[in-house]
């Protein structure tokens, strides 16, 4: 993967509070399965449990307000020569590459205009729409406030209790993200979470079938990266090779329900999946890849 050192880093996508105190707190927990009142994430409660290091998903009740941050900082530093050398400023360009596919590919497939969401960089604990939040919940989409999340720590987390150490992980990780608030701006999310109120005992298969048309949709955008391009027209990315497309597939099959059962030492139970397994988040980040199309990403039209 190569970034285009020509490409402006456009950081109003970004809201930085990584200075700001945060908000969180101790609380009862956000589920993470999506509805309106949770949040919708790339990984699930036992990760973090593995994990460890301090983190924990804790999470304040539904509702709560959401803080402002100041991009001060970030914007003197993605505006300096040496900005792709910085990780907060990569991850903005990622975002900014992410969200120019949507806002082209959303009216074009689907019909609907894109609606831009910031993504949120905060450190330890966070006041969100959907409640107050920790680190330990992961990366996760708050529909209630629309907006993604992210401790870009989670990076090291990921890279060193699981292995997918890759850089292109976490432009996977962003677009998964991405992916949720696509579906709530189609109207996916919500008619999941009434499904879940009126069938609760497939409300766990619901959930894996709308983290894996996220992983599917993170699939379209990196089939379609090379050709999104910033406001002045240039190239976001110059090169995305076979092993970066390795790098999110392998990702995608370390965080598999069934694989983070196995490596915390607990026995496989697929009553208990709400991500998918490591096989099935594969074949549908694959599948939208291959295809580059997002309406080949329809998780809810049949078996799995």
């Amino acid at each position: 993967m190569e970034l285009n050192e020509n490409a402006r880093v456009d950081t109003s996508q970004v809201d930085d509070r990584r200075g700001s105190g945060g908000g969180g707190g101790m609380g009862i927990p956000i589920p993470i399965g999506g509805g309106r009142g949770g949040i919708v994430g790339i990984i699930i409660a036992v990760l973090v449990a593995l994990v460890g290091g301090g983190f924990g998903l804790n999470a304040a009740t539904n509702g709560g307000g959401s803080e402002q941050g100041d991009n001060t900082s970030l914007e003197q530093k993605c505006s300096a020569d040496d900005a792709l050398k910085q990780l907060d400023c990569r991850n903005t360009l990622y975002v900014n590459s992410i969200q120019a596919y949507w806002r082209t590919a959303l009216p074009e497939v689907f019909g609907d205009q894109y609606k831009p969401s910031k993504t949120v960089f905060f450190s330890q604990n966070v006041s969100t729409g959907c409640g107050s939040a920790d680190s330990g919940v992961g990366p996760f989409y708050c529909p209630a406030d629309d907006l993604v999340y992210i401790d870009l720590t989670f990076y090291r987390l990921l890279a060193d209790q699981l292995g997918a150490e890759g850089e292109f992980a976490q432009p996977y990780v962003l677009a998964h993200e991405y992916g949720h608030h696509v579906q709530d701006l189609l109207g996916t999310e919500a008619q999941m979470r009434r499904q879940q109120q009126r069938d609760p005992q497939s409300a766990n298969t619901l959930s894996v079938k709308l983290e894996l048309q996220a992983d599917c949709y993170a699939g379209a955008w990196a089939k379609n990266a090379t050709g999104t391009s910033d406001e002045q027209g240039q190239k976001i990315f110059k090169s995305i090779t076979d092993q970066d497309i390795q790098q999110a597939i392998d990702t995608a099959e370390k965080i598999g329900d069934d694989a983070i059962q196995q490596r915390s030492g607990r026995p496989v139970n697929p009553d208990e999946f709400t991500h998918g397994t490591s096989e099935q988040r594969k074949q549908w980040f694959t599948k939208g890849f291959s295809t580059g199309d997002p309406k080949a990403c329809d998780t809810f039209g049949g078996s799995l």
